[in-house]
C-alpha cells in the first residue's frame, strides 16, 4: 500500500495541504471543527508525517540551539551546565524536537557565533544562556534578529527579552538569614563575578538579610570569586583576617573550595565558621561535606526554558514571556543540621520541618 501524503489526507478532510500542514503544526489559528476532522482522518488512517516534508511545508527545522557563551565555557567542570543541557534535552524529546548545542571556546568563537546560530533554515530558535558583560553583544543580537531567543538568566541589559530565571537575591537572602539564625555575626561572602546578574543579584541578597537583621555592613568580608573550586579556595584564604563565623558561597563549587581552604587553616566547619552554598548539585563532595545549600531546580529549569522557547516559536506574536523559578533552603551539617535535629542549646532558634527540606 502506497505511503499517505499530505495530499491524500487532505482530499479525505475535504480541506487543503496547508490546512492539513497547520493542524499537524499546531497552528491555533484553524477553526475547531476543522482541525478535529483532520485529526480524525489522520487518526483514522494512522498517517504520520515525514519530517522532512513537514519542515518544508512549515519552514521549520524541528530544531532548536541551546547557545552556551564564552564566559561559561566550564562547561565540563561545571555540573550545573550538564544539568542545564538535560533539561534542554528532555523538553525537546517529549516534543519531538531536536537540541543543537553551540560552545563558544573562545572570545574569537563567539565573534562567529551569531551568523553561524541564525544560518537561515538551520533552527527555530535558541536558549542561550546569560553570562558576563562580554556575552551581551551576542544576547543583544539574538534577542533583536528574527530568530526566537529566550535568555536562561536574567540578561544584564535586553529589558524586552524573555527570559526565564531564579529569585537570585531572594534565594540569597534566604540563605544569609539561615547563618544569622544559626547566631553568626560576621557573615563573610564569596560572590559570582560582579560582571555577571547572577553575581550582582547574589550579592544583592547578602546585604539585603545583613540589613534586616540590623548588622554591620563590612566590605571586609566581601570577596569576589568565579563559582569555581579554586575561586573558593583563594577566596576564603583572603577571608581569613577577617575572621568570619559564618560564609555564604555562591556556587556549591565555591563552598567546596572554602572548607578546603578553612580546614586547612585549622578551623572546624561548622564549629568556627558555618557555611551556606547554593545550587545543590548531585555530585559526591556536596553529599560527603553535608553542604547546607539553596536547590535550584536546574534540569526543571532547562526543561521550561525549552518549552517557553517552543511557546514563542508556534505563537510569534506572544507578548514577552518571564518565567521566576522556586528554590529551596536545604539543611545539613555545615550549617544548622544540629538545631534541626533537636540538639541546639536552650538560647537557639527552633527551625520548622515544614518549612525546611535536609538530609
Amino acid at each position: 500500500m502506497p505511503e499517505l501524503t499530505l495530499h491524500d489526507i487532505a482530499e479525505r478532510a475535504s480541506v487543503s495541504k496547508s490546512t492539513v500542514s497547520r493542524v499537524i503544526n499546531h497552528d491555533p489559528h484553524v477553526n475547531t471543527n476543522t482541525r478535529a476532522r483532520v485529526e480524525e482522518v489522520i487518526r483514522a488512517t494512522g498517517f504520520t508525517p515525514n519530517a522532512a516534508a513537514r519542515a518544508l511545508v512549515s519552514q521549520l527545522s524541528g530544531t532548536i540551539g541551546l547557545v552556551l557563551p564564552h564566559s561559561v565555557s566550564m562547561f565540563f567542570t561545571d555540573p550545573y551546565f550538564p544539568h542545564l543541557v538535560k533539561g534542554v534535552s528532555q523538553a525537546c524529546n517529549k516534543h519531538n524536537m531536536i537540541m543543537a548545542l553551540f560552545l563558544a571556546d573562545s572570545a574569537e568563537d563567539q565573534k562567529n557565533l551569531f551568523a553561524r546560530v541564525t544560518r537561515k533554515g538551520l533552527l527555530d530558535g535558541v536558549v542561550v544562556q546569560s553570562g558576563h558583560h562580554g556575552d551581551q553583544t551576542l544576547i543583544h543580537q539574538l534577542v533583536n534578529s528574527r530568530l526566537p531567543t529566550l535568555v536562561a538568566g536574567r540578561p544584564l541589559f535586553e529589558k524586552d527579552a524573555s527570559y526565564i530565571d531564579i529569585d537570585n537575591v531572594a534565594a540569597a537572602s534566604k540563605a544569609v538569614t539561615h547563618l544569622i539564625a544559626c547566631g553568626c555575626q560576621r557573615i563573610a561572602t564569596l560572590t559570582g563575578p560582579s560582571e555577571s546578574a547572577v553575581g550582582v543579584d547574589r550579592l544583592q541578597g547578602y546585604w539585603q538579610a545583613l540589613v534586616q537583621a540590623g548588622l554591620p555592613l563590612d566590605r571586609e568580608l566581601v570577596v569576589e570569586s568565579d563559582f569555581t573550586e579554586l575561586g573558593g579556595y583563594n577566596g576564603a584564604k583572603a577571608l581569613l583576617k577577617a575572621k568570619p563565623d559564618g560564609l555564604f558561597a555562591a556556587s556549591d563549587l565555591t563552598a567546596i573550595g572554602a572548607i578546603r581552604a578553612l580546614r586547612e587553616a585549622g578551623l572546624c566547619v561548622p564549629g568556627d565558621v558555618a557555611v551556606v552554598g547554593f545550587d545543590d548539585m548531585p555530585i559526591p563532595q556536596v553529599t560527603d561535606l553535608g553542604l547546607t545549600t539553596i536547590r535550584q531546580p536546574v534540569v526543571q529549569f532547562g526543561v521550561k526554558a525549552a518549552e517557553m522557547l517552543l511557546e514563542m516559536i508556534q505563537n510569534p506574536s506572544h507578548p514577552r514571556l518571564i518565567e521566576i523559578m522556586e528554590t529551596e533552603l536545604v539543611i545539613r551539617k555545615t550549617c544548622g543540621y544540629n538545631l534541626l535535629a533537636g540538639h541546639g542549646g536552650e538560647n537557639q532558634p527552633a527551625f520548622s520541618r515544614d518549612l525546611i527540606n535536609y538530609r
